[in-house]
């Protein structure tokens, strides 16, 4: 795998699938995959498993040298349902094995219970499916029960919105003390921060935009940031984002920026931690 930094074995920088069309998903893998980046973000329910698979193909890289993360979806949460799923994505990303799988949200308004769809969940890491296991929109609360749930397996990271202008600091904050890695998705608060005065001026010196910057923020911060775009530029120009060395007023700046602007906020969400 090229050698680039890495967050609980995971690469900080990938490249984030969701909203992506098939043809998008396609060739922003290709061009990201181009552009050096090596860890990949899907998800059952993004719809595009087997797109992703294909621009891994068409872009001629080993499968050894690309770390692909996807997700479980709610809809199979139900009893029996978590493995066969997950087979499915295994054969859609024409894979044996994921290097991370997540669940994705947990299931809204407690549908399923927590300990049914975990254990199903560990059952699919021993069976060996999965290299890594994580969990994505969990709470305080929901970390703490699936930590005991788990037993002696490892939650590697808790994927979450995280941007400057939502850093998201009670649920960071409390993954980073239990030793849990943050991947933080929305990065550039779906392009909001394009243009942020702050970012310019910092980014000015550098020749840097607005948008590597706050990514550049993230990554100073320790997280794996999974940024997305469908133009090859933009693609390229995230990925260099992983170059760029802040200094502590610069962060310490930044972290100004903060101004509670969460984007993903449905009633299928868990109540927030605050």
């Amino acid at each position: 795998m090229t050698k680039e930094t890495t967050v609980a074995g995971i690469p900080q920088m990938g490249y984030g699938t969701w909203n992506r069309s098939a043809d998008e998903a396609h060739q922003g893998v290709i061009w990201a995959l181009e552009a050096g980046c090596r860890h990949i973000d899907t998800a059952q329910g993004y719809g595009n498993e087997q797109d992703v698979a294909r621009g891994i193909k068409d872009a001629g890289v080993a499968r050894n040298e690309i770390f692909i993360t996807t997700k479980v979806k709610p809809d199979n949460y139900g009893p029996g349902a978590v493995m066969p799923s997950v087979r499915e994505s295994l054969e859609k990303l024409r894979v044996d094995q994921v290097d991370l799988l997540l669940l994705h949200w947990p299931s809204p308004h407690n549908k399923y219970p927590l300990a049914d769809y975990l254990g199903q969940f560990a059952e699919v890491f021993d069976a060996g499916l999965a290299r890594k296991i994580g969990v994505s929109n969990f709470t305080k609360a929901l970390i703490d029960e699936s930590i005991r749930l788990l037993g002696s397996r490892t939650i590697t990271t808790n994927q979450v919105e995280c941007h400057v202008y939502m850093q998201n600091r009670p649920i960071i904050d409390y993954c980073q003390k239990l030793g849990i890695a943050v991947t933080a998705y929305s990065p550039l608060a779906r392009g909001a921060v394009v243009g942020d005065a702050v970012l310019e001026e910092i980014g000015k010196a550098r020749g840097a935009t607005s948008d590597q910057i706050a990514l550049a923020f993230l990554i100073a911060k320790g997280h794996v940031v999974i940024p997305s775009s469908s133009k090859r530029g933009r693609i390229m120009q995230n990925f260099e984002a992983r170059k760029i060395t802040l200094t502590p007023a610069e962060i310490k700046r930044i972290e100004g920026l903060e101004k509670g602007m969460r984007l993903v906020n449905g009633d299928w969400c868990p109540v927030w931690d605050a």
